[in-house]
Protein backbone atom coordinates (compact mmCIF):
# COMPACT_ATOMS: atom_id res chain seq x y z
CA UNK A 1 0.00 0.00 0.00
CA UNK A 2 2.87 2.10 1.22
CA UNK A 3 4.40 1.78 -2.21
CA UNK A 4 1.57 2.41 -4.14
CA UNK A 5 1.51 5.87 -2.79
CA UNK A 6 4.83 6.87 -3.06
CA UNK A 7 4.57 8.07 -6.80
CA UNK A 8 1.72 10.60 -6.09
CA UNK A 9 3.50 11.70 -3.13
CA UNK A 10 5.96 12.73 -5.33
CA UNK A 11 4.09 14.05 -7.92
CA UNK A 12 2.25 16.33 -5.47
CA UNK A 13 5.82 17.50 -3.79
CA UNK A 14 7.20 18.08 -7.79
CA UNK A 15 3.97 20.11 -8.59
CA UNK A 16 4.16 21.90 -5.30
CA UNK A 17 7.92 23.12 -5.35
CA UNK A 18 6.83 24.33 -8.90
CA UNK A 19 4.45 27.01 -6.96
CA UNK A 20 6.55 27.59 -4.19
CA UNK A 21 9.20 29.96 -6.19
CA UNK A 22 10.93 33.28 -4.74
CA UNK A 23 7.85 35.43 -3.85
CA UNK A 24 7.16 38.98 -5.06
CA UNK A 25 5.15 40.89 -3.01
CA UNK A 26 5.22 43.47 -5.00
CA UNK A 27 3.21 42.09 -8.04
CA UNK A 28 -0.46 41.32 -6.74
CA UNK A 29 -2.07 42.68 -9.40
CA UNK A 30 -3.23 39.45 -11.60
CA UNK A 31 -3.16 42.32 -14.89
CA UNK A 32 0.38 42.16 -15.72
CA UNK A 33 1.71 44.62 -18.29
CA UNK A 34 3.70 42.96 -20.91
CA UNK A 35 6.22 44.33 -23.89
CA UNK A 36 4.23 46.72 -26.19
CA UNK A 37 2.38 47.71 -23.11
CA UNK A 38 -0.31 44.56 -23.53
CA UNK A 39 -1.95 43.05 -20.62
CA UNK A 40 -2.02 39.52 -19.30
CA UNK A 41 -4.49 38.12 -16.50
CA UNK A 42 -3.03 35.09 -15.29
CA UNK A 43 -5.63 33.95 -12.92
CA UNK A 44 -8.23 32.44 -14.39
CA UNK A 45 -7.66 33.00 -17.81
CA UNK A 46 -7.76 30.83 -20.81
CA UNK A 47 -6.40 32.02 -24.32
CA UNK A 48 -5.93 27.85 -25.59
CA UNK A 49 -7.72 26.63 -28.27
CA UNK A 50 -9.55 23.47 -29.36
CA UNK A 51 -7.46 20.78 -30.41
CA UNK A 52 -8.03 21.23 -34.09
CA UNK A 53 -7.66 25.01 -33.87
CA UNK A 54 -4.32 25.02 -33.44
CA UNK A 55 -1.67 25.87 -36.83
CA UNK A 56 0.13 22.14 -36.24
CA UNK A 57 -1.95 19.49 -35.50
CA UNK A 58 -1.10 15.51 -35.46
CA UNK A 59 -2.44 12.64 -34.34
CA UNK A 60 -1.30 10.57 -31.15
CA UNK A 61 0.79 8.08 -33.09
CA UNK A 62 2.41 10.80 -34.99
CA UNK A 63 3.49 12.73 -31.90
CA UNK A 64 5.09 9.08 -31.00
CA UNK A 65 7.03 9.13 -33.71
CA UNK A 66 8.61 12.55 -33.77
CA UNK A 67 8.72 12.87 -29.45
CA UNK A 68 10.91 10.79 -27.59
CA UNK A 69 8.60 9.10 -24.67
CA UNK A 70 9.83 11.62 -22.13
CA UNK A 71 9.32 14.63 -24.29
CA UNK A 72 5.72 13.06 -25.32
CA UNK A 73 4.80 12.58 -21.26
CA UNK A 74 5.56 16.19 -20.68
CA UNK A 75 4.51 17.97 -23.96
CA UNK A 76 1.39 16.12 -24.97
CA UNK A 77 0.35 14.52 -21.66
CA UNK A 78 1.18 17.40 -19.50
CA UNK A 79 3.74 15.68 -17.34
CA UNK A 80 6.23 17.23 -15.08
CA UNK A 81 10.33 16.18 -14.67
CA UNK A 82 12.41 16.53 -11.93
CA UNK A 83 13.82 19.52 -10.86
CA UNK A 84 17.76 20.41 -10.67
CA UNK A 85 18.77 17.11 -12.66
CA UNK A 86 16.70 18.34 -16.39
CA UNK A 87 18.87 19.45 -19.28
CA UNK A 88 17.99 23.49 -19.13
CA UNK A 89 17.70 24.56 -15.18
CA UNK A 90 20.92 25.72 -14.96
CA UNK A 91 21.63 26.52 -18.61
CA UNK A 92 23.56 30.71 -18.97
CA UNK A 93 24.10 30.35 -22.29
CA UNK A 94 23.07 33.11 -24.91
CA UNK A 95 20.15 31.70 -27.14
CA UNK A 96 16.63 30.40 -28.21
CA UNK A 97 14.01 27.69 -26.48
CA UNK A 98 12.11 26.98 -29.17
CA UNK A 99 8.73 24.68 -28.23
CA UNK A 100 10.44 20.89 -28.10
CA UNK A 101 7.06 19.46 -30.22
CA UNK A 102 6.74 21.82 -33.26
CA UNK A 103 9.55 24.05 -32.97
CA UNK A 104 7.90 27.46 -32.34
CA UNK A 105 10.60 30.07 -30.81
CA UNK A 106 9.04 30.44 -27.45
CA UNK A 107 11.71 32.47 -25.09
CA UNK A 108 15.04 33.25 -24.70
CA UNK A 109 18.07 33.75 -22.73
CA UNK A 110 17.52 37.49 -22.35
CA UNK A 111 14.35 36.82 -19.48
CA UNK A 112 15.63 33.67 -18.18
CA UNK A 113 16.60 33.58 -14.66
CA UNK A 114 17.08 31.82 -11.85
CA UNK A 115 14.39 31.06 -9.44
CA UNK A 116 15.42 28.93 -7.28
CA UNK A 117 12.71 25.91 -8.26
CA UNK A 118 14.86 24.00 -10.36
CA UNK A 119 13.50 24.68 -13.57
CA UNK A 120 14.00 26.39 -16.27
CA UNK A 121 12.12 29.89 -15.80
CA UNK A 122 11.73 33.10 -17.61
CA UNK A 123 9.78 36.29 -17.20
CA UNK A 124 8.32 36.63 -20.81
CA UNK A 125 7.91 35.03 -23.75
CA UNK A 126 9.42 36.12 -27.30
CA UNK A 127 5.72 37.95 -27.40
CA UNK A 128 2.39 37.04 -25.94
CA UNK A 129 1.00 35.35 -29.13
CA UNK A 130 3.43 32.31 -28.90
CA UNK A 131 2.03 30.73 -25.62
CA UNK A 132 -1.39 30.26 -24.43
CA UNK A 133 -2.68 29.92 -20.94
CA UNK A 134 -5.50 27.84 -19.49
CA UNK A 135 -6.81 27.28 -15.75
CA UNK A 136 -5.26 23.68 -14.37
CA UNK A 137 -7.21 22.65 -11.13
CA UNK A 138 -4.74 18.73 -11.54
CA UNK A 139 -3.39 17.56 -8.25
CA UNK A 140 -5.58 19.59 -6.08
CA UNK A 141 -4.58 23.40 -6.16
CA UNK A 142 -5.55 25.65 -9.26
CA UNK A 143 -2.38 26.80 -11.61
CA UNK A 144 -2.10 28.40 -15.13
CA UNK A 145 -0.63 26.17 -17.43
CA UNK A 146 1.55 27.46 -20.32
CA UNK A 147 1.44 26.00 -23.77
CA UNK A 148 2.78 26.12 -27.31
CA UNK A 149 -0.15 28.50 -29.16
CA UNK A 150 1.35 27.00 -32.62
CA UNK A 151 0.44 23.04 -31.42
CA UNK A 152 -1.00 22.97 -27.90
CA UNK A 153 1.98 21.06 -26.24
CA UNK A 154 2.07 21.61 -22.68
CA UNK A 155 5.58 23.75 -21.38
CA UNK A 156 4.88 23.98 -17.76
CA UNK A 157 2.90 26.81 -15.57
CA UNK A 158 3.21 30.48 -14.89
CA UNK A 159 2.78 32.40 -11.71
CA UNK A 160 2.57 35.85 -10.45
CA UNK A 161 6.27 35.89 -8.16
CA UNK A 162 8.17 36.40 -10.77
CA UNK A 163 10.62 39.82 -10.67
CA UNK A 164 10.55 43.10 -12.69
CA UNK A 165 9.57 44.09 -15.17
CA UNK A 166 6.44 41.21 -15.49
CA UNK A 167 6.17 39.94 -12.20
CA UNK A 168 5.40 36.61 -13.88
CA UNK A 169 7.58 33.08 -13.34
CA UNK A 170 7.54 30.58 -16.50
CA UNK A 171 8.00 27.56 -14.83
CA UNK A 172 9.01 25.20 -18.08
CA UNK A 173 10.02 21.44 -18.46
CA UNK A 174 13.80 21.55 -20.38
CA UNK A 175 12.07 18.39 -21.96
CA UNK A 176 9.60 20.76 -23.65
CA UNK A 177 12.33 22.58 -24.80
CA UNK A 178 14.86 22.97 -27.89
CA UNK A 179 17.41 25.37 -27.40
CA UNK A 180 19.78 26.75 -30.03
CA UNK A 181 23.01 28.89 -28.74
CA UNK A 182 22.88 32.59 -30.88
CA UNK A 183 24.05 35.78 -30.73
CA UNK A 184 20.79 37.43 -29.32
CA UNK A 185 22.04 41.27 -30.42
CA UNK A 186 22.37 39.78 -34.22
CA UNK A 187 18.70 38.71 -34.93
CA UNK A 188 15.11 39.48 -34.42
CA UNK A 189 13.60 37.01 -31.92
CA UNK A 190 9.81 37.81 -33.24
CA UNK A 191 11.07 37.33 -36.66
CA UNK A 192 12.88 34.19 -35.75
CA UNK A 193 11.90 30.80 -38.35
CA UNK A 194 9.95 27.85 -36.84
CA UNK A 195 12.27 24.71 -36.35
CA UNK A 196 10.53 21.90 -37.87
CA UNK A 197 10.86 18.75 -35.97
CA UNK A 198 11.24 15.43 -37.61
Amino acid sequence: MMKALIPTLLVTVLAVSCVEGDKNPGHSDPHISLAGGQKLETAGIDTMKEEDEYEVVKTEAEWKEILTSGEYRILRKRGTELPFVNQYYDNKEEGVYYCGACGQPVFTSETKYESGTGWPSFWEPITPSVVGEKEDNSLFMTRTETVCARCGSHLGHVFEDGPDPTGLRYCLNSQALDFEAMDLSSVDAEQLPVKEKN
